[in-house]
Parts: C-alpha cells; sequence; structure tokens
C-alpha cells in the first residue's frame, strides 16, 4: 500500500537538509520538499501541502478566525535581533535608545523579525510612532515579498518609492538606521559602508536570553487544513521529522566543523549556554515566546486589539516532540546523537521555566 504523498515548499535552511534528502522519513507518509528562495504562500499555491510560513501573518490570521492553515510549533527560522539593525560606518549612534525620532528603514512593516526588533526598541523606551518609518526592499530590484500587510499603515509609515533601497537610502544619509534580517553583502568584506549598530551584539543577545530564556521566532512549518484533515496523524510525525532532522544536523555539524574555522567552538559554546537546544520545538517550550510575541503585535499595533496566546497552537497533541526508541529513515540506524535518545525521549525545553519569547 503506497503512503500519501505530502508536498512542502520550505527555504534550504541547514537543519532542514536531512529531511529534504531523505536522510530523515516522516512516518507513514512520503514528504518531498520544494526548495525555495522566498518564503512561499502557502494557500495560494495549490501543490502544496504545507511550508514555510511567517509568525506574524500565521497569528493574525488566527486571531481573525482564520484556521486554514494549521501551525506546528516548530520555528525553523528563530534568531536574536540585535543584530539585525544597521548604520552607516561613520554614525555616531551606538544604542537603541538613540534611535529615538530617528529615520528607519525597515524591510517590511508587520514582519515577524521587525516586529521583534520594533519589541527591542520599545524596551529601551523609544516611542515608535516618533519614528518616520520607510519600508522596501534592502537592495534594489527585489520582489516577490508582501512588505506591507493588509491593514491600514500607521501615519507615520511610508513605502519607498519604486527603484530605492535601503541600502543605497542609508548610505545617502536619507536614513539613520535600516532593520534587515539578512546581511547586505558588503557587510562581510572589511570596507563595507555599514555596521551593526551596537558594538557588541553578542553580548546584548547574550543577555536578551538570560532575561527571556527564548531565541525569537520568525517563520514555522504549517499544513493545509484539508490535507490535516485528510491525514490526523501528519502533523505529530512530521514535527517528530523535523526534531530528527535538527538533531542529524546538529550532530554531522558537531563532526564536520567546517563552516568557519572557529565553528567548533560557536557549537560548544551554544550548547553549554542554551542547554543543548536553542531551538526547541513544541508548543510548552515556545509558549512565553508566543505570549510575547502577541503582546508585541498588539502593542504594536501591526493587530488592532489583543491576541489570545491559545489560539496559536490549539492542539495538545503538539505540546511536546516525543522521539520513539524506533523511528522509520536512515536516521534511526545513525550512530550520530542525532538518532533515538532512548526508549521515549522528550525534547528538552531549553533553560528552566522560562522557554521562549
Amino acid at each position: 500500500m503506497s503512503t500519501p504523498v505530502i508536498h512542502l515548499g520550505l527555504r534550504d535552511w541547514d537543519h532542514l537538509v536531512p529531511l529534504a534528502s531523505g536522510l530523515v522519513d516522516v512516518e507513514g507518509f512520503t514528504v518531498r520538499v520544494d526548495s525555495r528562495d522566498v518564503t512561499p504562500d502557502v494557500l495560494a499555491e495549490p501543490g502544496l501541502d504545507g511550508g514555510e510560513t511567517s509568525f506574524s501573518r500565521y497569528v493574525q490570521a488566527r486571531a481573525a478566525g482564520d484556521d486554514r492553515l494549521v501551525g506546528l510549533p516548530a520555528f525553523i527560522m528563530r534568531g536574536f535581533r540585535h543584530r539585525c539593525v544597521l548604520v552607516r560606518a561613520d554614525s555616531p549612534l551606538r544604542s537603541f535608545d538613540q534611535l529615538a525620532g530617528a529615520r528607519i528603514g525597515l524591510s517590511g512593516w508587520p514582519d515577524s523579525g521587525n516586529t521583534w526588533t520594533r519589541a527591542l526598541l520599545r524596551a529601551e523606551g523609544v516611542d515608535l510612532t516618533g519614528i518616520e518609518w520607510r519600508v522596501g526592499p534592502l537592495t534594489a530590484g527585489e520582489s516577490g515579498k508582501d512588505r506591507l500587510g493588509s491593514r491600514p499603515l500607521p501615519p507615520n509609515v511610508s513605502a519607498m518609492a519604486e527603484g530605492e533601497s535601503l541600502e543605497e537610502e542609508l548610505a545617502a544619509q536619507r536614513l539613520d538606521a535600516i532593520l534587515t534580517p539578512f546581511m547586505p553583502q558588503e557587510l562581510f568584506s572589511r570596507n563595507s559602508r555599514f555596521r551593526h549598530l551596537l558594538d557588541d551584539h553578542r553580548a546584548a543577545e547574550r543577555a536578551y536570553w538570560e532575561s527571556t530564556g527564548f531565541v525569537p521566532g520568525i517563520h514555522l512549518v504549517t499544513l493545509k487544513r484539508e490535507t490535516v484533515e485528510a491525514h490526523p496523524a501528519l502533523p505529530a510525525a512530521l514535527l517528530t521529522a523535523l526534531e530528527r532532522s535538527k538533531r542529524r544536523w546538529v550532530a554531522r555539524r558537531r563532526l564536520l566543523a567546517d563552516t568557519t574555522p572557529w565553528v567548533l567552538h560557536e557549537l560548544t559554546d551554544a550548547a553549554r549556554t542554551f542547554d543543548g537546544d536553542w531551538m526547541p520545538y513544541g508548543s510548552e517550550p515556545n509558549a512565553a515566546m508566543v505570549r510575547a510575541f502577541c503582546a508585541e503585535l498588539s502593542a504594536q499595533g501591526i493587530w488592532p486589539e489583543p491576541i489570545d496566546p491559545g489560539v496559536v497552537f490549539p492542539d495538545p497533541g503538539l505540546a511536546t516532540v516525543r522521539i520513539p526508541d524506533t523511528a522509520p529513515g536512515r536516521d534511526a540506524a545513525s550512530s550520530d546523537p542525532a538518532a533515538a535518545t532512548g526508549p521515549v525521549a522528550t525534547v528538552p525545553a531549553g533553560p528552566a521555566a522560562v522557554p521562549a519569547n
């Protein structure tokens, strides 16, 4: 009897490679991963059963009563946002509080990552309504992205003109800073026109972790409602496979530590800092993060009213990820630490009582 084939649209995050390549299977299903350059609009593509989805747009849909997508508490894109504020190399600006009243460009108004970054400014007492926000692409010619969302923009937010870009407006001193989840290529050169706002964003991010207990979630995996109704076992099976894929990726990176000359040091430090897992899956270890994000969407006016965090991941079966002793796919027989970890292993939630942002 053939297994159901599930088609997912995902960007090629490293930790998804074991799943995408077939090294990790999804029990009871055949999963085909379509690698994407940009985040897909899952509902708009008839050929997809699910895929990578903006956390912000997913939460807003659920708050509006739209349950056509079923979210899995697997944040396949997550990261600290302190690093995401750039200024000119010669700028006198060095801290978030100095951005009060500034002209700031950003790559998308309702975006998850930019919502988290604006939260950092709010935490430093910066009035978001006093900033002149301009929304546009990082580099000229970028397309394929909804940057403004479906709700009316605040009066201090405007879209850039055709042909304008964040990096060139910043370089021309028509912007004081920009918020971007992805760095301009020149930042990786010695003669970059830009630098991070914070001199030591790593120290600020570590302090943020120690204060909140989470790394912010940006994108998650979703499935179409009709797919879940046709295959009720799929959400839990896919969540388990995503966890296995992540574990295998971590194990292989620890063995083949060649991304940079110092990646082994980074992996060791991260494992000790985050108690082994800085991106836990499951709604339970991410509950605090979900609450904080829902609060920010409301506080920043992205959503007009308070959001009940309970609407985000209502399925109690996805609270934690449990890895049985025997699971399908070649990873089950692997000697990697990414393979099964005992009769039933509940994935660690990260630092004690504070799971996520």
